[in-house]
């Protein structure tokens, strides 16, 4: 999913189509309402990537996923918000990062908004019974690891 998030804001940033602000925001609020059900990135994720990329797997439970989600949905109405208001050359700096964020993801396996969810719980910010593995993700990443390693 992070790579098509990538894609459609480095295009959208390029060659200025604000339209595809539109499929980046539903992608983003399908995500965060339903997971990958609603949504077409997270589909092809799910039934076409996922299954032929299992070597660069990694399984990270649900609500930091959904926080991360959650944190481009945010992104992306604010994209939106400013291109009604301002015109698109002002709100394509707000992709900027969200480009940045998707583009760790989808090529160094690095989720920006796992991270801040895992020191919302380190913090107290965030109820540690939501996601009791959440609070340490890479003791979570050594065991998944480990046990890949084993198998």
């Amino acid at each position: 999913m992070a790579l098509g998030v990538v894609a459609m804001s480095l295009g959208a940033l390029v060659t200025g189509w604000s339209w595809l602000l539109a499929p980046l925001t539903y992608g983003f609020l399908a995500r965060v309402a339903t997971g990958p059900t609603m949504s077409p990135l997270g589909q092809f994720a799910v039934r076409v990537a996922g299954p032929r990329l299992t070597a660069w797997q990694k399984f990270v439970p649900g609500p930091p996923k959904r926080f991360a989600q959650f944190i481009g949905l945010t992104f992306c109405v604010a994209t939106d918000i400013v291109c009604y208001l301002n015109g698109f050359s002002t709100a394509r700096w707000i992709l900027v990062p969200l480009a940045i964020a998707a583009s760790l993801e989808g090529f160094f396996g690095y989720c920006l908004g796992c991270t801040l969810f895992g020191w919302g719980i380190r913090f107290g910010l965030v109820p540690e019974s939501i996601c009791v593995e959440c609070g340490d993700l890479r003791a979570h990443y050594a065991r998944l690891a480990a046990s890949s390693d084993a198998s």
